[in-house]
């Protein structure tokens, strides 16, 4: 099969689209014939040299792919040949072909395009995992989410939304706060001029004013300010780290609030077993696919790249342009 390697590690340029090998579904496994693959920030990271594939899975980056299923493995009951899906991989979707539990594999919703369908499942299990699973979402709390117009931001905003949160968001443009509301955001906050902080301790969550959840991707240089902005009882849930790895935390201001703070990512859970890939999958099927089948929540997407563009669909995420996923089409390639 053709799939995208890495020669060497570095810049959007060490993207070649060579050959592979052929990969064989084991037990309990599921070869798909990919459609699309969505383009993640970790795959950023991949290619530079900073976020290596966990033990076993496929070197060829990817997180997240779309198509038909093109073999079953033994032991798979409820999956079968020509079967549109999409998936959540731990690697190997930037590829024609990609084997995947069949724990992982959901359906794609009559009506629902593969390329968009692609998008979904990477975002689909971080926000669920870390916003229902780990901070507890309901109804009338505060949500307060960071990068508002990303990938995971357009489907945090729709996913707090319909289970009656109010969403609060951060972005960097007039213009992208403008989407984010009509995604149903409710409290607009432009990061480079507005004082964040402020504007949701001005709130009133469901502990009180502030945020009682916070979804971050900044990481260090959003720390403590984060703190000072939840309410009591409020969970922090750091899913990212571009701005840094390494901060002073006053565990006074936490311990003030009754405070929590958790980091978590999905691609090193374990496959099956509590807080795996396998529950979450469940999860999401129980409590979000079937507003992905109504269109309560639908992919953003922001463009649509053939696979021999994925250079440029990486510079184009690493770029402060998008609203929403960028998306790799193998079909065509």
């Amino acid at each position: 099969m053709r799939a995208i390697e890495l020669n060497g590690f570095g810049g959007p340029e060490v993207m070649e689209w060579g050959e592979a090998a052929d990969p064989v579904p084991g037990h309990g496994e599921v070869l798909i014939e990919v459609a699309a693959a969505g383009v993640n920030r970790a795959d950023l990271l991949q290619r530079r040299g900073f976020y290596p594939p966990p033990p076993g899975a496929s070197a060829v980056m990817g997180l997240e792919c779309s198509g038909v299923i093109a073999e079953v493995g033994d032991g798979v009951r409820d999956w079968h040949v020509g079967d549109r899906v999409c998936a959540l991989l731990s690697g190997g979707g930037y590829a024609e072909k990609v084997v995947v539990a069949a724990t992982q594999v959901l359906p794609v919703p009559d009506g629902l395009d593969l390329g968009a369908a692609a998008a979904l499942p990477e975002a689909a299990a971080t926000v669920w995992s870390n916003l229902a699973m780990t901070a507890g979402l309901d109804a009338g709390q505060l949500v307060l989410i960071h990068g508002g117009g990303s990938g995971i931001g357009t489907h945090a905003i729709q996913v707090a939304v319909s289970q009656g949160a109010r969403v609060a968001v951060t972005a960097g443009s007039a213009e992208k706060l403008k989407r984010c509301r009509e995604l149903g955001a409710s409290v607009l906050i432009n990061y480079r001029e507005d004082d964040f902080v402020a504007a949701i301790r001005a709130e009133n969550g469901a502990g009180g004013p502030g945020a009682d959840i916070i979804l971050d991707i900044m990481g260090a240089a959003y720390l403590s300010r984060n703190v000072e902005a939840l309410a009591p009882h409020g969970r922090l849930v750091v899913i990212g780290m571009q701005g840094g790895a390494t901060a002073e935390l006053n565990l006074g201001a936490l311990l003030s609030k009754w405070g929590t703070i958790h980091a978590n990512n999905v691609r090193n859970r374990p496959t099956t077993g509590p807080n795996s890939k396998a529950a979450i999958i469940a999860e999401l099927n129980r409590h979000i696919w079937p507003l992905i089948a109504d269109g309560t929540i639908a992919p953003v997407i922001h463009a649509e790249l053939p696979i021999t563009e994925a250079p440029e669909a990486h510079r184009l995420l690493d770029s402060s342009e998008t609203f929403g996923k960028v998306v790799l089409n193998v079909r065509d390639a």
